[in-house]
C-alpha cells in the first residue's frame, strides 16, 4: 500500500472515530437530560402531593378556628347552645 493510501486511510479512520465519539457524547447527554427531567418530574409530583396535604390540613384548622370563634361569640351574647338553660339571666329563671 502506498504512503498516500495509508495517510488517506488513517485520516478516514480518525474522522470516523471522531464522529462515533461525538455520537456517543450526544447519546450520553441525551440520556442524562432524560434522567434529570424524570427526576425533576418526580420531585414536582411529590411536592404537589405534600402541598395539597398541607393546604387541606391548614383549611381544616381554619374551619375549626372559625367554628370556635362563632361559638365564643354565641356564648358571649347568651345564644350558646346547652348552657343557656342554666343561665340565670335567661328566660328560664326559677
Amino acid at each position: 500500500m502506498s504512503n498516500t493510501q495509508q495517510t488517506f486511510n488513517a485520516g478516514k479512520a480518525h474522522r470516523e472515530g471522531q464522529a462515533k465519539g461525538a455520537q456517543w457524547v450526544r447519546s450520553a447527554k441525551d440520556t442524562t437530560h432524560a434522567v434529570q427531567e424524570s427526576d425533576s418530574a418526580q420531585m414536582v409530583r411529590e411536592n404537589k402531593d405534600q402541598d395539597a396535604g398541607f393546604l387541606q390540613q391548614t383549611g381544616e384548622q381554619v374551619m375549626q378556628m372559625a367554628h370556635n370563634a362563632a361559638d365564643a361569640v354565641k356564648n358571649a351574647v347568651g345564644m350558646g347552645g346547652g348552657s343557656s338553660t342554666n343561665n340565670p339571666s335567661g328566660p328560664h329563671q326559677a
